[in-house]
């Protein structure tokens, strides 16, 4: 049933790459709504598509089949309402971070310089970087780029932000700032994201409803809400709400790596996962 409160649908959404000797299916008749002013997390098996799922609703590429709307209008190529923060930097190396965060606006021209630079600035602020401002990115360790990235996505003022596993490649101690510098700023401003994940862990801290995919090709397994307070902290996951909520998508996330064990004969890192986790709570 189509949920006329969410901001964007995808439904019955198909995405194939054919080459001369093969067809691959990535993504088959998946529907999915996202809720506004909701942090919605998807996370599936590796290699299932998620990253493809980001590209077609950031515009990146076009479905095969199905539709993908926001707010009830189709989504037909890219554009600062969808705002993407991507698995590595995609600063522009040769500007420095404030060029960097007026970039868009600044292209458009929808706004005076005056305007862009004051909110440029706050952003600054905002994400802890203002005495950064006139750094290039070579020169910022890779949680403060990914805070300027953050900064550049939302001075677009997007209805949707899309984060394709954004601290992945952080060491451990960045990683985890990361996530709680997010939460908190996703709880100051309430921007509906969607926010993709190989980590149960990080799914079940940032998630007001998690989508869980299958193997390739993706479609959803399963929707959990995940009734967390908030605002949220890492000590959450100690919870046994959160553990209750952990175990269930390792369970379903479980199944499809076993699915795709028995058809490709090797281990999947879920697998792997899963067997980590209940051999600790055993």
């Amino acid at each position: 049933m189509q949920d006329t409160k969410a901001l964007l649908q995808l439904q019955a959404v198909s995405r194939c790459y054919q080459s001369a000797w093969a067809k691959d299916t990535i993504i088959e008749n998946l529907s999915l709504d996202i809720a506004p002013n909701k942090m919605t997390v998807v996370i599936g098996p590796s290699g299932c598509g998620k990253s493809t799922l980001i590209n077609l609703i950031a515009g990146f590429e076009k479905p095969d089949s199905g539709e993908i709307l926001l707010e009830g209008k189709p989504v037909k190529g890219p554009s600062h309402e969808r705002m993407v923060v991507f698995q590595e930097s995609a600063l522009m190396p040769w500007l420095n971070v404030y060029e960097n965060i007026i970039f868009g606006p600044k292209l458009r021209k929808e706004r005076s310089m005056a305007e862009i630079k004051a909110e440029a600035e706050a952003l600054l602020e905002k994400v802890g970087l203002s005495v950064f401002a006139q750094q290039y990115p070579r020169q910022l360790s890779g949680g403060m780029q990914r805070r300027a990235e953050l900064a550049r996505a939302l001075i677009n003022s997007p209805q949707l932000m899309l984060m394709d596993e954004p601290f992945r490649g952080l060491d451990a101690l960045s990683h985890e700032l990361m996530q709680d510098f997010f939460l908190k700023l996703f709880e100051e401003t309430r921007n509906t994201c969607l926010f993709v994940t190989s980590e149960v862990d990080e799914a079940i801290l940032l998630a007001d409803q998690l989508a869980i995919l299958s193997n390739r090709p993706a479609q959803v397994r399963a929707v959990l809400d995940i009734d967390l307070p908030r605002p949220r902290t890492q000590e959450i996951l100690n919870s046994p709400e959160a553990y209750a909520y952990k175990r269930q998508a390792l369970e379903l996330l479980y199944e499809e790596a076993l699915k795709n064990f028995q058809r490709e004969g090797k281990p999947d890192d879920f697998l792997e996962a899963y067997s980590q986790q209940e051999g600790r709570h055993s």
